[in-house]
C-alpha cells in the first residue's frame, strides 16, 4: 500500500469555499511555517521550495477561493495539475521560484538563469542534490518552461529528485547540500537539520 504521505488529493479533501473561510487563517499560518523550512534559497535569486501534501492542498485551495471555483469538475481539473507536485516513494519536488524584486531587470535577470532546466549527458545536471560523498542525485525539469532558441525562462519551475533507497538511508546521516552550477550562479547550500528532517519525511512517506 502506498503511504499515506503520498496519497494524491482527492475531491472531498479539498473544503468548499464557505468552509475554507472558516479555516483558512490558521491553515495558512501552519503553511507559512512549513514552507519557512522546506525553503532553500540558493544564491541571489533562486528559492527552491520543497512540496508535500499539506503545501500542494493549500496552493488548490487558495486556487479554488481566488478563482471562486466550486464546480467538482473545474475543482477536478485543479487536483489534476497540482497533484503532480506530489513527491513519489523516494522523491523529492520542488518548486524553484526565480526570485526578481525590481520589475525592470525581470527580463534581463531571467535571461541569465536560461538552460537551468536543461543539463543532460553532454553538460551534466546543472541542479542536483549531494547526499554525503556518494551521491549526487540530479533534477529533472518538467518541459515547458523554458525556450532556449527564443530566450524564454519562466520565472517557476517545478523539479524533482529521484533516491535510490540507498541514498534515502544515507540522507539521514550524511551532509545534504543542495548544488546550482550554472554559469549564472555556482553554490552548494547544506540542508539544515530541520529542513533534512522535513525531507526525509518526504523521502520515507
Amino acid at each position: 500500500m502506498k503511504p499515506a504521505g503520498h496519497d494524491k488529493i482527492q475531491l472531498n479533501d479539498v473544503l468548499n469555499f464557505f468552509e475554507y473561510e472558516k479555516v483558512r487563517a490558521e491553515m495558512r499560518e501552519r503553511v507559512i511555517d512549513l514552507k519557512r523550512v522546506r525553503r532553500v534559497p540558493v544564491g541571489e535569486h533562486l528559492s527552491f521550495v520543497f512540496e508535500n501534501r499539506a503545501t500542494v492542498l493549500f496552493q488548490i485551495q487558495e486556487m479554488c477561493r481566488v478563482e471562486r471555483i466550486t464546480d467538482d469538475v473545474r475543482v477536478q481539473d485543479e487536483l489534476d495539475v497540482y497533484n503532480a507536485l506530489l513527491p513519489g516513494p523516494g522523491e523529492l519536488s520542488a518548486t524553484l521560484f526565480i526570485e526578481i524584486t525590481d520589475k525592470d531587470q525581470i527580463q534581463a535577470v531571467l535571461g541569465r538563469y536560461i538552460g537551468i532546466d536543461a543539463g543532460g549527458i553532454d553538460v551534466g545536471p546543472m541542479v542536483w542534490i549531494q547526499v554525503g560523498k556518494d551521491f549526487a542525485l540530479p533534477g529533472e525539469f518538467e518541459a515547458g518552461h523554458s525556450d532556449e532558441e527564443k530566450g524564454k525562462l519562466s520565472a517557476v519551475h517545478f523539479v524533482r529528485f529521484a533516491f535510490p533507497p540507498e541514498a534515502v538511508r544515507a540522507f539521514a546521516s550524511a551532509p545534504v547540500h543542495l548544488v546550482v552550477d550554472h554559469p549564472a550562479v555556482r553554490a552548494r547550500v547544506e540542508l539544515t537539520a530541520e529542513t533534512k528532517a522535513q525531507l526525509l519525511e518526504d523521502l520515507r512517506g
